[in-house]
């Protein structure tokens, strides 16, 4: 690739990161996949298992997928 490529896919890359984080902020979706999103775009790194995004057993269990029954 040339180096004018590269610059601007790290340019867009951290785009990207902007448009995220922002999203999040405005769908107040700010848990630990949420950090784990922006810490990955926001690197050099590329991480062949990134996804599935996002991983539910690191996130927890939606509100949707508790069971009002075991309250207490």
């Amino acid at each position: 690739m040339a180096d004018e490529t590269v610059v601007e896919l790290r340019q867009k890359i951290a785009q990207a990161r902007e448009v995220i984080a922002h999203l999040m902020g405005k769908a107040a979706f700010n848990g630990a996949e949420a950090q784990r999103a922006l810490d990955y775009f926001g690197s050099d790194a590329f991480e062949k298992g990134f996804l599935p995004w996002p991983r539910q057993a690191d996130e927890g269990l939606r509100p949707e997928e508790l069971n009002a029954a075991n309250d207490d």
